[in-house]
């Protein structure tokens, strides 16, 4: 399931579930996401929607012992972060004995080489059905399919081994005289490739069938005055300034990059590590456009750890740092929030 991220992949999947199980067809399922969609999102879909009360889930994440205990609960569906995988299946002492296998972010088995496509592809007969989901299932190029169908359907549309894929599909492109380092599409392969896995495969772009309100870029300009915007230049001219009698040395062009643009957000550490101020301008900017929202809720994204620092100093704000302050935001319990 192709599906750009708002279409409800998550939805769509667990509907099929509950109408398999009432049919009989399935009895557990084990779905693989990343770590905050396995212990966040998926369960929140479970509990959102009507038609999927009675659905019963573990989440099999945290630790070694946590991990076990989850495990043990006799539920529908099992969901497990994509890390834990390989631990499933070699060292959890649990047979493998799911019936329905999905993959949330499919993407993440693109490579043929790493340990989790392996661990999967051992296990992969046992399992009767398999779901992919994810919004960029190429985000590379054309090369990347080949493993997550192998996933899906064990080589019988993209062919069994990533070699005879490459034959069929793709040439030689950059390359010295032994060794190929890049491959490009055969002429007329993105759509055969499209043909081959078009019976189980569905894409839908978010464009063709969202009616999202036009994004509007509001660019508010910050100035330092004529002493701060000295400081900023002595410092990108030399290399070193003294501000607040402290002084501020940038060692090589990373560095120098990094401190002027602390020193345009307002603070810059010297050589102790010490938070040497120079302008509260993007502050008062930040004043004005919470005034402004007049209640609605702002999501401010700060860079430097004097960023959040100064910020908490000025305004009455919360971190988005768990799933219950997601929940809170989304919900709009958070006037002033900080990523």
């Amino acid at each position: 399931i192709l599906l750009d991220m708002g279409l409800g992949k998550s939805v769509i999947t667990l509907t099929a579930i509950k109408q398999l199980i009432q049919q009989g067809k399935v009895q557990r399922v084990l779905v693989v996401a990343p770590l905050r969609v396995a212990k966040q999102t998926w369960p929140e879909e479970i509990e959102k929607w009507d038609h999927l009360k009675g659905l019963n889930y573990s989440v099999v994440t945290g630790s070694k012992l946590q991990r076990i205990k989850a495990l043990q609960q006799d539920v529908d569906i099992y969901i497990i972060n994509r890390e834990n995988l390989k631990w499933l299946i070699e060292s959890s002492g649990n047979s493998f004995d799911y019936d329905m296998l999905v993959i949330d972010e499919l993407s993440s088995f693109k490579s043929y080489r790493s340990q989790r496509f392996k661990a999967l592809k051992r296990v992969r007969p046992l399992i009767k059905r398999v779901v992919g989901l994810t919004g960029t299932p190429s985000s590379n190029g054309l090369m990347d399919l080949w493993a997550e169908f192998r996933v899906l359907d064990m080589g019988q549309r993209l062919g069994r081994f990533i070699s005879s894929y490459r034959m069929n599909y793709f040439d030689p492109d950059k390359r010295n005289m032994y060794q190929v380092f890049t491959y490009k599409p055969k002429p007329g392969a993105e759509q055969s490739i499209y043909r081959a896995i078009d019976d189980i495969t569905i894409s839908m772009k978010s464009k063709d069938y969202l009616n999202l309100p036009p994004l509007t870029m509001n660019t508010v300009p910050v100035k330092m005055s004529n002493s701060e915007q000295a400081i900023y230049d002595e410092l990108n001219a030399q290399l070193v300034v003294s501000a607040q009698g402290k002084q501020i040395d940038a060692l090589n062009a990373a560095s120098l990059s990094n401190k002027l643009c602390q020193m345009a957000n307002g603070c810059v550490y010297d050589d102790q590590q010490q938070i040497v101020q120079i302008h509260q301008r993007k502050l008062d900017a930040l004043e004005d456009l919470v005034e402004a929202a007049n209640g609605k809720p702002v999501l401010v994204a700060y860079w430097f750890k004097h960023d959040l620092i100064q910020i908490k100093s000025r305004f009455k704000v919360r971190e988005i740092k768990t799933p219950r302050d997601i929940q809170d935001w989304n919900a709009g319990k958070i006037p002033l929030a900080l990523i």
